[in-house]
């Protein structure tokens, strides 16, 4: 391949790069519990640059201040004290987001109405019209 060749060839993959990086998605954002209250509505279409979870979370909490409520850092911070032992041997398929891609207890992800882990974590998909849930319930001791 020629000097000129090779330039067109890194030019166009540049191009192609750029393109992805400007892309958009738009996705329905429902909200409930302390999410609802914190972004002001149930429910709402919400656009960012990218096609996966973690582009959407990144640029929303850019715009709300929701990820220290939802996003665990360690998994101590995703792992609540009171959990019972978990056995050796569990039944059926269990998935758990890598450490640093967790939600706090009690708080969930979901896309189109499924746990973000079932859907390839952080790292999922987002197409124009998915709904991605932001869950985190007001709890109330008797």
């Amino acid at each position: 391949m020629g000097t000129n060749q090779a330039a067109t060839a890194g030019d166009r993959r540049s191009d192609q790069t750029s393109d992805r990086a400007l892309d958009t998605t738009t996705v329905t954002v429902r909200c409930t519990g302390h999410v609802r209250t914190a972004v002001g509505t149930h429910e709402l279409e919400f656009t960012f640059e990218g096609d996966r979870l973690r582009d959407f979370l990144e640029d929303f909490f850019e715009e709300y201040d929701l990820e220290d409520m939802l996003i665990a850092e360690t998994e101590a911070d995703a792992t609540h004290s009171g959990w019972a032992p978990v056995p050796d041997d569990l039944p059926g398929t269990w998935r758990k987001n890598p450490e640093g891609d967790q939600t706090r207890p009690y708080a969930r992800v979901c896309i189109n109405g499924r746990f973000n882990e079932h859907c390839g974590g952080f790292e999922a998909e987002l197409t124009d019209d998915d709904r991605v849930a932001l869950i985190y319930p007001f709890m109330f001791c008797c």
